[in-house]
């Protein structure tokens, strides 16, 4: 039978994630208290909603006694996230679906099945359009064209064509976008963990594997950056197929039955 870890072996995983975080923090400007702050804000949250009974959310002193705060700070800190701004959820580019939708919607492709040169504007295969497909009317085409171009996913050749240059949407480093795939992906990857840690026996477990070795030899690493590249692009394409095929029209009727759904695959290397 095994052991529940006590809350100084969770501490000590915890330094492990937290040492990468506090490094992107710290080169953003972020201070120790503003980190605490967020923290402290953050334990009343989670403790308030998701530690309640009967679906009902946690009254003040046993928030008190799951975070350690005082009834009054419990108070304060509620105070102020009923009038924070949500905290933002899994994030989509919507650059991304774009990128997506013209390497894989025939209507977008050449009969080689590579994305075609769009003009921008137009009522069919345009890029205007294409956008609209992806992304709906709440994104200015122009505005995403800018961003995609300064990214180097998208070229404007001299004859107004657009090219599209990159199946997938890399912001340039610690730009607000990339800082906010940061925040994405590393809670995708809590999410799953805090799934499968707390899942019952009736639930399943969210898929999560990892292929690493510590005796690998250094000068393998470049072709080691090629090889998954290569590979991981390959099956990322495929899921990526996959999502689009069972993915829900910008307009339909079943919008609201959506979820956010998907994979990732990232490299692992100790500095």
């Amino acid at each position: 039978m095994t052991q529940p870890a006590s809350p100084q072996q969770v501490l000590q995983a915890s330094r492990q994630w937290l040492r990468p975080v506090i490094y992107v923090l710290l080169r953003c400007g972020v201070t120790w208290r503003e980190f605490a702050d967020l923290a402290r804000a953050t334990y009343v949250e989670v403790a308030t909603a998701r530690f309640g009974k009967r679906g009902r959310p946690t009254n003040v002193s046993r928030t008190a006694v799951l975070t350690g705060l005082s009834r009054r700070d419990v108070r304060k800190q509620r105070e102020l996230l009923s009038g924070a701004p949500p905290a933002p959820g899994g994030y989509v580019t919507k650059a991304s679906l774009v990128l997506s939708a013209w390497h894989q919607n025939p209507e977008f492709q050449d009969k080689k099945g590579r994305p075609l040169l769009l003009p921008l504007e137009g009522e069919r295969r345009s890029f205007t359009a294409l956008v609209h497909r992806c992304a709906g009317s709440d994104v200015p085409a122009t505005t995403l064209l800018k961003e995609l171009i300064s990214a180097g996913a998208v070229r404007a050749r001299a004859d107004g064509q657009l090219q599209a240059m990159q199946r997938n949407y890399i912001p340039h480093a610690m730009d607000q976008h990339l800082i906010r795939l940061w925040g994405s992906v590393l809670a995708d990857v809590a999410t799953t963990y805090a799934h499968n840690l707390n899942k019952t026996p009736k639930q399943l477990a969210r898929f999560e594997r990892a292929a690493v070795n510590d005796r690998v030899d250094v000068h393998a690493l470049p072709e080691f950056t090629k090889f998954l590249e290569r590979e991981a692009q390959t099956f990322l394409e495929r899921a990526d197929a996959w999502l689009t095929a069972h993915q829900v029209a910008v307009d339909s009727e079943r919008q609201r039955e959506t979820i956010r759904l998907g994979v990732g695959t990232y490299h692992i290397q100790d500095e």
